[in-house]
């Protein structure tokens, strides 16, 4: 018996140590980088931008792999239930957390299924408005809405979006009365803006910098506290709104699990990531905030976003079942 249980217990030596081997290589094949939304929006932009660089610091492929659907959820509960190996990972937006609050069943639970790993970077919501609109300024915005001059419609990409959520907001503030008008997402809300069918959008600010860039819409105003660099002489909102801010965000999650050496192994790739150069260059560009948290600053940032977000879809109204 006593020979029988030192082999047991070499059996067992012989799997840890191997088991740590394992974890001490990984990767060791590809990895599955999952958007949940469709190929060709500004989430999708920077997952295929962190897929290239994780391949280059990590040593093997990252492929992107696009699962849209119901506000992210569909992409998002895939990785939830996949296996907690680090070969499966997530590149979720602020709508996870608008989510928790938004919708009755996601598919799965954010804070016992997911691990957040890395928030990857940080963008503004941008107030913009057809060249028609009367007001041309933040301040003359602010008092045409407060003082209900006239309707104002703003587009958004459906109830609870930050398009929506950034307006209530204002409203709410302002003490307002903008009146909300939901697409099937940004792009169709943008395009009635800019053929004067809606008068303004809160819209994420990448999406609309060609826009503004070409003069074809005016920016009044950016939705977080401190003004964008890409944008130096838009003023925040909070300039005129004291206490208002909204900020988008993007991070890495893994399937919980997922073990802490892996977890944090990426965390320290999407760090490096955040501070190449050329990669700033690009976030720059498009108005993007690069952050790199690990994971435990991502994890205390996640809660109080869940707050914050919840508050907000409480205040607007927005439910889906």
């Amino acid at each position: 018996m006593k020979v029988h249980a030192g082999l047991k217990g070499l059996l067992l030596a012989t799997l840890l140590l191997g088991s740590a081997a394992q974890a001490g290589v990984w990767p060791e094949r590809p990895i599955t980088l999952v958007v949940p939304y469709s190929a060709g929006g500004s989430t999708d932009a920077t997952g295929r931008l962190v897929a290239e660089q994780l391949s280059k610091n990590l040593g093997q492929p990252v492929v992107v792999e696009n699962r849209a659907g119901a506000g992210s959820n569909i992409g998002s509960s895939y990785v939830a239930h996949a296996a907690p190996d680090g070969y499966t990972l997530l590149l979720a937006a602020s709508t996870i957390a608008t989510n928790v609050s938004l919708y009755k069943d996601m598919g799965f639970d954010l804070r016992k299924d997911l691990v957040p790993v890395s928030q990857v970077a940080r963008i503004p919501n941008v107030l913009v408005v057809n060249k028609g609109f009367p007001a041309k300024t933040l301040p003359e915005f602010v008092s045409y809405v407060h003082e209900k001059e006239g309707p104002v419609y703003y587009g958004s990409a459906g109830n609870g979006s930050s398009q929506h959520l950034s307006g209530a907001l204002f409203n709410s503030m302002d003490g307002g009365a903008m009146v909300q008008v939901p697409y099937k997402g940004g792009a169709p809300a943008n395009t009635d803006l800019l053929a004067g069918q809606i008068q303004a959008v809160f819209a994420p600010l990448v999406e609309v910098l060609p826009y503004i860039d070409s003069n074809k819409l005016l920016a009044l105003g950016v939705t977080t506290k401190e003004r964008s660099a890409r944008l130096p002489d838009v003023p925040a909102i909070a300039e005129a709104l004291p206490g208002y801010e909204i900020a988008l965000w993007n991070g890495i999650f893994a399937p919980a699990g997922t073990p802490q050496a892996v977890v944090e192994k990426i965390a320290s790739a999407v760090h490096k990531i955040t501070q190449d150069e050329a990669v700033r260059k690009i976030f720059a560009d498009q108005g993007t905030i690069p952050v790199g948290s690990s994971p435990d600053e991502f994890q205390t940032f996640l809660a109080s976003e869940i707050d914050k977000w919840g508050q907000l879809v409480k205040l607007s109204g927005a439910s889906i079942n």
